[in-house]
C-alpha cells in the first residue's frame, strides 16, 4: 500500500470543508475510512475484551509495515505496567488519556493532545471519560504489548504535548508553503509541526486546522483535527 495521508476529524468542521479534504485525499490515492467501516478488534489479543479495542485505518499493525489505527478505552481503564517493541505516536481524540511512567503523577491529556511512547520503556496507560478514543501510528510493525520485564532503552524519551502548548502557524509563518496568490493568511489553514522535517520533503506529521467561512460557522461543533503523513511539501 502506498504511503497514506490519514485524515481524522472529531466533531464537525463543515460540509464543504470536509468534502474538499476527502476529495483531495481520494485524488492523491490516500484512504478514506468511514467510521462505520472501521474494523474493530482487541488491541492486545492476550487480554481480549478486557483490554482496549483497536480499529485499523491503514495498513496492518500486526505486520512488518507502518500503520495507523484507532484505540477505544472504557472509562476507568488502567493498564498494568508494560512495554512495546516499537515506538508509537498518539493523538487524543475523545476523553482523557494518561500515559506515563508507573510512578509518575497523573497528567490527563485532553482531546488534541499529542504524545509519543518510546519502544522498550515501561509505562501505564489510563483513560477517563465516555468512549475515550485515540489515534496511534507506528513506523514499523508488528505492534506488540510485552511484559515490563522485557524493558530496554533505545535512548528515546517520551513527549507529551497539551493543546495549550501547540504553536499554530499560518502559511506565511511556515515559510516553505506556497499560498495561492491573492488569498490572505486568515482564509488559509493553520498548521502545527509535530515531528519530522516537512520543509525537506521527508515524512513528517502535523495538525491542520481548516478555517471556516462566515456561511459555514453554523456547521461547527467541537474540535477538529487532521493528522497526516506527507512525503513532500505541498501547496495549501
Amino acid at each position: 500500500m502506498k504511503n497514506p495521508v490519514p485524515i481524522l476529524a472529531t466533531g464537525l468542521l463543515s460540509v464543504a470543508a470536509v468534502a474538499q479534504v476527502v476529495t483531495e485525499n481520494l485524488k492523491s490515492g490516500g484512504p478514506v475510512v468511514r467510521s462505520a467501516e472501521v474494523p474493530w478488534g482487541a488491541l492486545n489479543p492476550a487480554r481480549g475484551d478486557k483490554g482496549p479495542r483497536a480499529g485499523g485505518l491503514w495498513n496492518d499493525r500486526t505486520k512488518e509495515e507502518s500503520s495507523g489505527f484507532l484505540v477505544r478505552f472504557k472509562d476507568g481503564f488502567e493498564s498494568p505496567p508494560h512495554i512495546h517493541n516499537v515506538t508509537y505516536r498518539g493523538v487524543v481524540i475523545r476523553g482523557l488519556v494518561h500515559n506515563d511512567d508507573p510512578d509518575a503523577a497523573e497528567m490527563w491529556m485532553p482531546p488534541g493532545s499529542f504524545w509519543t511512547q518510546p519502544a522498550g520503556e515501561v509505562h501505564i496507560t489510563s483513560a477517563k471519560g465516555e468512549d475515550v478514543m485515540a489515534y496511534i501510528e507506528i513506523d514499523s510493525g508488528p505492534y506488540l504489548v510485552l511484559p515490563k520485564e522485557k524493558a530496554f532503552d533505545k535512548g528515546e524519551r517520551p513527549v507529551n504535548v497539551d493543546p495549550s502548548n501547540l504553536v499554530w502557524l499560518s502559511a506565511s509563518q511556515a515559510g516553505w508553503l506556497e499560498a495561492p496568490e491573492g488569498v490572505k493568511d486568515e482564509a488559509l489553514p493553520e498548521m502545527v509541526f509535530l515531528w519530522g522535517e516537512p520543509e525537506t520533503g521527508s515524512t513528517s506529521g502535523s495538525f491542520i486546522r481548516l478555517r471556516l467561512t462566515p456561511k459555514e460557522h453554523h456547521f461547527r461543533q467541537g474540535l477538529v483535527l487532521h493528522a497526516f503523513r506527507r512525503l513532500q511539501p505541498s501547496r495549501l
